[in-house]
């Protein structure tokens, strides 16, 4: 290749030389030859006046020309990123005199070398150019290693600044310094401000200055390498450390140091929010109160802190080198204590679940364990394993689960405990053979209202340790609730049947027990139950039974009864109309009808709300046709709740419908049998029933058995008496019929005695029944209380009634129970017709 070698375009009389002929060198010096390849060199030149181009050997060599290369030809040799800088370079060489020589660096065509193209041009007395000399070198080598040069230098800068590294010379003679760009960036002070060892010292913190200055100066005196860290504060205030390095430069200067800085402050601030890290870390391991242990990767055991050293009751020395699975109980080493972890990987932390170690006593002790895989600064690889005690918890645990599933009086399993373990014998090969039998102790209820809850209790333990005693191994005694027993059998061919073992579970419930000085003679009755097909579940096989222990007892006391298909049936029906009745009453599927308590001048004083259940398909029910369901599916509570929001809500509009002619309106009456005093949430239940109603508190009546408010506790009593202070007034539905004496009468905390229609319908005509009211109402208007006479069917009942002085009255003699509509129009007319005369 070659460049500049064409004239340009015009000259400076606007002529364009003819410059064509290319000579060579013909027989030249064998000295300039060598000269150019030393020195990889090639020369050339135009004589403008001759129209001659010089072009040297040398040259040729240099840029691969041939004897017969032309100028155009040569010019093609250029690189075509080059060619416009080329012609730059030509226009140059031929411009009017300047006195100064031209240069260009060009590339080959192919882009792997690179050459320098110098020219000088001469002129005549009128400047015109009259010849161009000029050379051409391979400059290849030279910028590679400039431009490596520069890109190592432009590496150790960055390299510099990424490590926040500069470097630096002291002349401790003189005490200059010379710093890197890096280093005045580094200290905030302007690059290539002058800078002396002084200056440094004045960035360099107080408290570090003294020592720091003795330091460098030893270095400058026994030449021995200084690695020091030291604080300083830069012009702006800014707290930073700095790393610094410093030697001697070399034995010929040896008041010459030189050195780096390096700032550190970030590394240290990690390093010191990592030390006190690990310091609490270590502070909180040995106050844990929980076990922790470090474990090698064999599983070792290497340490430990003082609550795992508790907990295992063996020192730390002990401990050491022990492996993770010795520490496991005996009967328990079946479950390793790490190796579950190492099958689940090393990564993040893993629970491994509980685990029950050994003492050095052989006490047995829970633990749950945590393991983290981790590895060390050195590359070791090891377990931190977390040992919380759960013994209590488990104890704890294990006696809460027992007193769920275990009836608390009797230690027999409760209905918990039964649904678990029938469902396991249905879900098992021998499903076929199990047999419930569903036991009801006969008359208990007079045993609690006679004798007391405490009597009734010893009867309820006896009869449970007979059973426990007389049953077969097969068998298993359990209680579900008050005076109810379940026995599952595994395998009734065991005992001969179904049917042989009921009678010997009626044998066993047929006696006299001792309690508190005296023989109770009780006996049961009995449902008995098997599968009636691989869908029967527990709950369908408890109800079989169920349904057919109510059946036996509709015979009478102490029967025994097989659950057939007919009962099946039944109770099957019986578990859709609780479905349907259940539906009813979150849906307002139910209504009330009201019959009115009137006075003796036939005034309406209030009204009692009765159920009844619109059903799609068996039109109007009666209470007595779906309150058995309901007792049955322990729905009593939630019908109680609807029956009493809606009387209260309805009884609401009253006041207005009858004229206000008694105080705030009508009272309502609410029968309660599943909501009673004894519900924590009786005070709250009635109180938002009333709030949301509307309703004056003395206009609601709630009506609760006799039997229900006999031996009431001490909390039962405080919730009535606080409705009772609020105005509600509770009433003694059908007194007479409990087993209660009238003596108790002064005793219930009620404001109302409703007679029960036994004694009412034989009032005019049985001197007995005539006796045992006129000696209630007495009492009752003794004690203050009010008498409401129930179940008025004739005249001559009201007549003897209303002499005996009775304040209210309700029955179909005065008014049937209506739906709300019709009583509303009731009350409208005014007050009930009551029968004339004496």
């Amino acid at each position: 290749m070659t460049g500049g070698l064409d004239a340009p375009a015009v000259t400076l009389a606007s002529q364009r030389p003819r410059v064509e002929t290319v000579v060579s060198d013909g027989p030249r010096s064998l000295r300039l030859s060598d000269a150019e390849d030393i020195a990889q060199l090639g020369v050339w030149s135009i004589d403008l006046a001759a129209g001659h181009v010089y072009i040297s050997d040398g040259m040729r060599r240099l840029c691969g020309m041939s004897s017969e290369t032309t100028v155009s030809e040569a010019i093609d040799l250029v690189h075509p990123d080059d060619r416009a800088a080329l012609d730059l370079f030509r226009t140059r060489i031929f411009a009017p005199p300047d006195d100064s020589r031209s240069e260009v660096e060009v590339r080959s065509v192919t882009g792997d070398r690179t050459f320098q193209v110098r020219a000088r041009t001469e002129y005549d007395a009128a400047g015109v150019v009259v010849r161009v000399h000029g050379t051409i070198q391979d400059v290849t080598s030279s910028r590679e290693l400039e431009r490596r040069a520069l890109h190592d230098r432009r590496l150790f800068v960055d390299a510099q600044r990424v490590a926040r590294l500069g470097t630096w010379e002291w002349d401790t003679q003189t005490g200059e310094c010379v710093w890197s760009t890096m280093l005045y960036e580094l200290f905030g002070i302007e690059p290539g401000s002058p800078i002396t060892f002084t200056d440094y010292l004045s960035l360099v913190h107080p408290e570090d200055r003294g020592w720091l200055e003795a330091r460098w100066r030893r270095l400058a005196s026994d030449g021995q390498p200084v690695e020091i860290e030291h604080r300083a504060v830069l012009p702006d205030g800014t707290r930073r450390v700095f790393r610094c390095r410093g030697v001697l430069r070399d034995a010929q200067h040896p008041h010459v140091l030189i050195g780096t800085a390096q700032d550190v402050t970030e590394q240290r601030s990690t390093e010191t929010r990592m030390l006190r890290s690990s310091q609490r870390f270590t502070d909180l391991v040995a106050i844990a109160p929980v076990g922790i242990a470090l474990f090698d990767d064999d599983e070792r055991l290497v340490d430990a802190n003082e609550a795992l050293c508790r907990l295992l009751e063996m020192d730390l020395d002990r401990l050491r080198g022990t492996e993770a699975a010795d520490l496991a109980h005996p009967t328990d080493r079946a479950h390793p204590l790490l190796t579950t972890a190492e099958r689940l990987g090393r990564n993040g932390d893993l629970r491994v679940g509980q685990r029950m170690l050994a003492t050095a006593s052989g006490k047995a002790v829970y633990c749950e364990l945590s393991v983290t895989g981790s590895v060390a600064d050195d590359g070791q690889r090891y377990w931190l394993v977390v040992f919380s005690d759960v013994t209590d918890r488990r104890r704890t645990a294990e006696r809460l689960r027992y007193q769920a599933t275990h009836d608390e009086l009797t230690g027999l399993p409760g209905r918990v405990a039964v649904n678990e373990l029938l469902g396991q014998l249905l879900g098992g090969p021998e499903a076929d053979s199990v047999a419930v039998l569903f036991c009801d102790v006969d008359n208990f209820k007079r045993v609690n209202d006679s004798l007391g809850h405490d009597v009734g209790d010893e009867l309820i333990i006896a009869l449970a340790r007979r059973l426990e005693r007389g049953l077969p191994p097969c068998c298993t005694p359990a209680r579900m609730s008050g005076d109810e027993y379940v026995v599952i059998c595994s395998d009734a061919t065991e005992v001969d049947g179904v049917e042989a073992l009921a009678n010997r579970v009626a044998r066993l419930l047929r006696t006299a027990v001792p309690v508190r000085g005296q023989l109770l003679r009780v006996s049961a009755t009995i449902g008995a139950a098997v599968p009636s097909g691989p869908d029967t579940s527990a709950a369908d096989l408890l109800r079989f039974a169920d349904a057919a222990m109510f059946h036996a007892k509709r015979q009478g006391t102490g029967r025994v009864a097989l659950a057939s298909a007919e009962l099946i049936h039944t109770a099957n029906s019986q578990m859709l109309l609780e479905g349907q009745l259940r539906d009813a009453i979150a849906n307002d599927g139910l209504v009330l009808h009201y019959q009115p308590v009137v006075g003796p001048d036939g005034s309406i004083l209030s009204a009692e709300a009765l159920v009844r259940w619109p059903h799609p398909e068996r039109g109007l029910l009666g209470p007595g046709e779906f309150l058995p369901v309901a007792e049955q599916g322990d729905l009593l509570r939630e019908l109680d709740r609807w029956v009493l929001r809606t009387a209260l809500c309805e009884a609401s509009t009253w006041s207005m419908l009858a004229g206000n002619v008694i105080g705030g309106g009508p009272g309502v009456a609410v029968n309660l049998a599943g909501l009673v005093p004894g519900d924590p949430e009786f005070v709250e239940i009635v109180s938002a029933a009333v709030a949301e109603a509307g309703i004056e508190w003395d206009r609601v009546v709630l009506e609760l058995v006799e039997t229900s408010l006999i031996d009431l506790p001490s909390r039962s009593r405080a919730a009535m008496a606080e409705l009772a202070d609020r105005g509600v007034r509770f009433a003694v539905d059908d007194f007479g019929t409990g087993y209660s004496s009238l003596s108790r009468l002064k005793e219930l905390p009620a404001q109302i005695i409703k007679i029960d229609r036994a004694f009412v319908s034989g009032v005019a005509t049985e001197a007995a029944d005539f006796a045992v009211v006129r000696a209630l109402v007495d009492m009752a208007r003794a004690m203050g209380r009010a008498c409401v006479a129930e179940g008025v069917e004739l005249e001559s009942q009201f007549h003897v009634l209303r002499s005996f002085g009775v304040e209210a009255y309700q029955g179909w003699l005065l008014s049937q129970p209506l739906p709300a509509p019709e009583f509303h129009e009731l009350m409208r007319r005014g007050p009930v017709a009551i029968p004339s005369g004496s």
